[in-house]
């Protein structure tokens, strides 16, 4: 990365009772740290994840070549949903929208090459998180590195699966007990480990807007901090590895607005909700990627322009880690030329354009600030409703926050049929060529060949220990007691991703959504 000149200092002469406040002041409206991008640029991260765990290695090793500086990876359906490859309901699926992992071999080849002491990794998992975090231990242990070093995050997220993707397990009361086991576990063993990022971007996917976005992540993100309180956890230690997660959308200064919103909110539910008095736990810490459904099949190099003014949004919005999607991602999953010109983007973003050389360069904007004020004060409005009406899981399980995000879908869907907004090459400006663009295609034989290595581990594995280990889990998932340890145990036996699913399945059930 070039050196970065002309290093501009904050706003002058700002009063000293200024409401805006300073950078890395609580409620931190204007970012986390006081220096931000002039300390230390946010992390790249390129989304990354198909096929087997050799294809997607090689992925990984390109763009840490290429100047990434962090791992983002994403699972195919069957790993997210803790079915093996070789498990009927998987047939169609293995590696397409993700890599596929079943076990501690495949997460092994997956970071083959990749010293995990030094690379931070995060993983795009939820209902099947606390299984790939076993793995990724087990996996640091087989490299000789010790767990206590390793850096990253597992989205771990399972709330807004229910309410807006859908890759849930368990029933929600169930995955709430594994997802602060997980907490837990890293406040103990994983001290450079975020353990959830609460994700709005997921619900923004579904049609949420700006407001409901930063209003339900919220929400989650509180469930979250009575789940652990509630456990006996301290809120101003775990809070401080609490992490976000955000999309970047297209209306660009709604989107600045929207990033000093969640900030400041948050900053102020754990002062005055939670009692937090850490400023680090006070901080909302959030990765950004550009939003997926904003990009077009038609005209796929629109796209570009799209992710470019999203991710500058998530800049000036002061975003701890980004990801920029490929032109190419309305159509199949990212090339590799798409996944460099995506990279190539943040980079141009911190070296060529300077925004980030001042600390906070929109503070004081009327519109930002306006839309800022505005943005906390009806998402503050809509956790009241939640609260009064008995809070995020009882609004979960009653269906109130999906019908929320699917009237907002369905009144967007309109706005772009009837021309209300308009979607440049898709309802104006568009014209009769055909789309010419190389696709990512995944090759058939992946499944059979990841068939046979799922077959491979179960006959080569020790019978007696695995089968002892999952005993372990099951007694653990019966008795209460933390299911981290007794499922690293299970996977470093060689269980699969299925087996230790299937396990868990036996004591909780598995969730049947009500129809609404």
């Amino acid at each position: 990365m070039p050196t970065r000149t002309a290093v501009r200092t904050d706003l002058p002469d700002r009063a000293a009772d200024d409401p805006l406040g300073a950078p890395g002041v609580f409620p931190f409206t204007r970012g986390i740290h006081p220096t931000m991008y002039r300390g230390r640029l946010w992390s790249m991260r390129q989304y990354a994840g198909f096929g087997t765990a050799a294809e997607s290695n090689r992925r990984y090793r390109y763009l840490l070549d290429q100047g990434g500086s962090g791992l983002s990876v994403a699972f195919d359906l069957p790993t997210q949903i803790g079915y093996d490859s070789d498990h009927p309901l998987a047939r169609g699926e293995v590696g397409r929208v993700g890599v596929a992992v079943d076990s501690i071999e495949d997460m092994s080849v997956l970071f083959d090459g990749i010293p995990l002491d030094r690379v931070s990794t995060s993983m795009t998992i939820n209902a099947t998180a606390i299984i790939l975090l076993a793995l990724y231990v087990a996996t640091a242990r087989r490299q000789g590195v010790e767990p206590r070093t390793v850096a990253g995050t597992v989205q771990n997220d399972i709330l807004k699966e229910y309410v807006a993707r859908g890759t849930w397990i368990f029933p929600p009361r169930a995955s709430l007990r594994i997802v602060t086991d997980v907490v837990e576990y890293c406040g103990t063993e994983l001290p450079n480990w975020h353990p959830i990022s609460i994700s709005g971007y997921h619900i923004r996917e579904a049609g949420a807007t700006a407001v409901q976005e930063v209003a339900f992540t919220c929400a989650h993100a509180i469930a979250y901090v009575e789940a652990a309180i509630a456990a006996g956890l301290d809120v101003d230690t775990f809070g401080r590895r609490l992490s976000f997660f955000f999309a970047a959308h297209n209306d660009f200064l709604e989107e600045i607005a929207k990033f000093r919103a969640a900030r400041r909110l948050w900053a102020r539910i754990m002062r005055d909700r939670f009692d937090a008095t850490e400023p680090r736990a006070q901080q909302m810490r959030f990765h950004t990627q550009t939003a997926g459904s904003t990009l077009t099949a038609q005209q796929p190099d629109n796209n570009v322009v799209r992710v470019a003014l999203q991710a500058l949004a998530a800049v000036l919005g002061g975003t701890q880690s980004l990801h920029c999607n490929g032109r190419d991602e309305a159509l199949a999953l990212p090339t590799r030329a798409s996944a460099h010109i995506a990279l190539r983007t943040q980079q141009v973003i911190a070296a060529e354009t300077g925004v980030v050389n001042t600390v906070d360069p929109v503070a004081g904007s009327r519109v930002v600030e306006s839309l800022t004020d505005a943005i906390e004060r009806e998402a503050r409005a809509m956790l009241e409703r939640i609260d009064a009406d008995g809070g995020t899981l009882a609004a979960i399980e009653r269906g109130e926050i999906q019908r929320q995000i699917q009237e907002s879908a369905y009144r967007d869907q309109q706005a772009v049929d009837t021309g209300g907004r308009t979607v440049v090459g898709v309802n104006r400006f568009n014209d009769d060529d055909g789309v010419s663009i190389d696709l990512l295609r995944i090759d058939p034989a992946v499944e059979a060949d990841q068939r046979g290595r799922v077959a491979q581990v179960r006959a080569s594995r020790d019978p007696v220990r695995c089968r002892g280990a999952l005993d372990t889990v099951t007694a653990a998932a019966r008795g209460g007691g933390n299911l981290v340890p007794p499922i690293i145990a299970a996977v470093e036996a060689r269980a699969t991703v299925g087996e230790v699913a299937d396990t868990l399945r036996s004591v909780f059930g598995e969730y049947r959504e009500d129809g609404m």
